[in-house]
């Protein structure tokens, strides 16, 4: 009996655990995060690409809200919940680039202390591009913009055609390069009537790399204009022109006060002896390559300040071109730069809508509007399902 009753007491805790169904867990393990895609925009001009991504997505913009305070400092308010998943934040840089910096360090960093999975930064045209490089006392803004965003809790970047490629070494996560080159090459062969009659043109041998791609996508020539007006940076006088070490002079003077050096402890070598350095003089501007007769298609990554591009446009006129078109993937189009449009040899100007640019475009009619919201809606469904990336990235050479 006493058996039987520890027997059965073992039993009756054994049942009294009552376990859960095995289907339980296993929905609990295989669910998916969803993910969310929201906007760190103040105004209402830059929201139009994040409107049209979420419509190709077939989902809706996040609740938040972005705004300004009297003081200038940047509020950012996310009105729904964000945990556990995978969240978007497309952010189009307007005339403004520093408010809107701000805008996506605080919305990243909102996101963060709220929870979220992942946090990837839709960044079409990345700011502080050009500066990507150290010139003499300056720093490289671009690689201490990489480390804010890091710091603000960004875990991926998709973006579009970098000033320079090696920027992806900036970042300590994952950086997807997309590419605007067969959007601005579908555009050429259909709405260019006789582009088979053009040329490509570099506008400086540095975009030669990019002007060849085009060139040998579309089957067409390649010309390279070379002693474009660049600003020679002046030396300042401080210092730079010093003239080299030499030893102190070894004539006592009177005044002899006895504190000069022991000659063991005097400098035992004579004068540095530099090499000259030819100064550079820039060559009258040439153009590689025949133009005349032809419709000349001026590629590039950036267009803002526009001088460059009218000069080169009538050196095109006065070799012969008959047609001048300028495609480009961001158009910052700053200062004067539809009026100089408007009125240059210039007939047509394509950028993509990584930028806000529809003020420009009611100043200048020539200015015309790729949109590229298709590859990067297509990234973001991409990188959240986890599919490769390959895809878009099809016959796309290093120098695209």
């Amino acid at each position: 009996m006493p058996i039987r009753r520890f027997g059965g007491h073992r039993s009756l805790v054994a049942y009294s655990r009552t376990p859960k169904p095995a289907h339980v867990y296993e929905k609990m393990n295989v669910s998916k995060s969803g993910y969310r895609v929201f906007s760190a925009n103040s105004t209402t001009a830059c929201t139009e690409l994040a409107k049209k991504i979420t419509e190709r997505l077939g989902v809706e913009l996040g609740k938040s809200l972005v705004h300004q305070e009297s003081n200038g400092e940047t509020r950012v308010d996310v009105k729904e919940s964000v945990r556990g998943q995978d969240i978007f934040i497309i952010q189009t840089i307007p005339s403004d680039v520093n408010t809107a910096i701000m805008e996506l360090l605080v919305m990243a960093y909102a996101l963060k202390t709220s929870c979220a999975k992942n946090i990837i930064g839709v960044i079409p045209y990345f700011p502080y591009s050009k500066q990507c490089k150290m010139r003499k006392r300056g720093s490289i803004v671009c690689k201490l913009l990489a480390s804010m965003l890091a710091k603000a809790g960004i875990t991926h970047i998709i973006t579009m055609d970098l000033h320079q490629k090696e920027i992806q070494g900036f970042f300590s996560f994952p950086v997807d390069n997309l590419r605007a080159s067969p959007f601005l090459i579908q555009y050429i062969q259909e709405e260019i009537p006789d582009y088979r009659n053009a040329i490509i043109v570099a506008k400086s041998p540095s975009a030669a790399k990019r002007a060849q791609s085009y060139a040998e996508r579309l089957r067409l020539g390649l010309a390279v204009m070379h002693g474009e007006a660049h600003h020679s940076e002046l030396d300042m006088v401080d210092g730079r022109q010093s003239p080299p070490f030499s030893p102190p002079s070894t004539r006592t003077t009177q005044g002899h006060t006895g504190l000069e050096l022991p000659c063991s402890r005097r400098a035992p070598f004579p004068g540095i002896e530099l090499p000259i350095m030819m100064a550079k003089e820039k060559p009258p501007i040439t153009v590689v390559g025949d133009v005349g007769g032809r419709i000349a298609i001026i590629v590039d990554d950036i267009i803002d300040n526009v001088e460059d591009f009218v000069a080169a446009a009538e050196i095109l006129k006065e070799r012969g071109a008959y047609k001048i078109y300028i495609m480009a993937t961001h158009g910052l189009l700053s200062a004067d730069a539809p009026r100089l449009i408007e009125e240059s040899a210039i007939d047509e100007v394509v950028v993509t809508n990584t930028v806000p640019h529809e003020v420009q475009k009611l100043q200048c009619p020539k200015i015309k509007t790729v949109d590229v919201s298709m590859i990067l809606a297509e990234a973001i469904r991409r990188i959240h399902n986890g599919e490769s990336m390959a895809y878009l990235f099809r016959n796309i050479a290093v120098d695209d």
